[in-house]
């Protein structure tokens, strides 16, 4: 039973990928990765600059080959701008569909009040996607045969017409961000909206006009004070696509250690229905490094067994000798 289970939840992935085409690149700790969450984070960092590492398993426990994607990015400040770069590569299942995807970033912030506490972030994104996709290691309803107890037989035609086993497609993505940056405050809330795939490019590998939908991120929350070696960090997204909606509710934590001079962090999200992460790290100098697991809470626990994806992230800020003075990070 577990067996037909994990071969439905393959086909069904296949057919997702092939045809819906409405989800993009997913990951769980999605503000461990600023560009990707919203291009107005775009060198909001109180650093000389930034560079980010990112890599996430998902599904090995229901497929033969899971699905992994790895990101690195860079951005840097400039007076009120902020500008950077960031690889995305995707990959999934057994026809190695690939998505390689590289763009740059550019943001401006405008502090809305003297001591700069205020500050409004805005920024655009824009790039290319390179999707790839191995035809000859695909099956097809044709290619079915009832012989030596029915499997496919990949010598007969597939009845498929493919354009091509190859596609380019623009990336045009903006967002906005609003941020209270002080201090000594008991509250530091942030809130942003970032729009994906603003003119809806073609993307097929078949002869046919398939639009790849504008997906939107509404992520809020605030960081917590609580005292000078603790904070809390309760925070929301909601994501749309198409017909596909996702909210994420998470509470991420640090206290400080003297000893050790570092910060230990962690972390608990739970993903409407689909998912609960734990992710636990720590943050010292200028590193950050943090690790997380998925636990699938799905219908497809039972082929699952609760497993879902392991992450793990990892950010290098190199500080200013001297005191910032134009634009003060938000407190995540």
């Amino acid at each position: 039973m577990i067996k037909r289970i994990k071969i439905a939840f393959i086909v069904l992935a296949g057919l997702f990928l092939n045809e819906i085409s409405a989800q993009d690149f997913h990951l769980s700790m999605y503000d461990a990765a600023p560009m990707f969450l919203n291009p107005a984070m775009t060198g909001v960092v109180d650093a000389d600059w930034r560079i980010h590492a990112h890599t996430r398993t998902q599904w090995k426990a229901v497929n033969f080959k899971p699905y992994t994607t790895a990101l690195i990015s860079f951005d840097t400040p400039v007076k009120k701008w902020g500008f950077g770069g960031q690889i995305i590569n995707h990959r999934a299942g057994i026809g190695n569909y690939n998505a390689l995807q590289a763009t740059g970033s550019a943001g401006y912030t405008v502090s809305l009040d003297q001591p700069r506490f205020h500050n409004l972030s805005f920024g655009i994104q824009l790039g290319i996607t390179q999707k790839t996709i191995e035809i000859p290691l695909h099956t097809f309803n044709n290619q079915y045969v009832t012989s030596s107890g029915g499997g496919f037989d990949n010598t007969l035609n597939s009845g498929e017409s493919f354009a091509g086993r190859r596609a380019l497609v623009p990336v045009t993505n903006a967002g906005i961000l609003y941020y209270y940056s002080k201090q000594q405050s008991k509250l530091n809330p942030f809130i942003g909206l970032s729009a994906f795939n603003l003119i809806e490019p073609k993307e097929s590998f078949y002869e046919v006009d398939n639009f790849l939908p504008m997906r939107f991120y509404l992520h809020t929350g605030t960081r917590i004070n609580i005292s000078e070696k603790f904070y809390l960090i309760p925070k929301v997204l909601i994501m749309q696509q198409a017909n596909f909606q996702e909210q994420t509710f998470a509470l991420d934590g640090g206290m400080y250690f003297e000893n050790a001079e570092m910060f230990l962090l962690g972390g608990i999200t739970y993903r409407n229905r689909d998912a609960a992460l734990m992710s636990i790290g720590a943050r010292k100098e200028n590193y950050i490094l943090k690790i997380a697991y998925d636990f699938n809470v799905s219908s497809l626990s039972g082929a699952t067994a609760g497993r879902g994806g392991f992450e793990v992230s990892f950010t290098y800020m190199k500080r200013k000798e001297e005191p910032k003075n134009v634009k003060i990070c938000p407190r995540l």
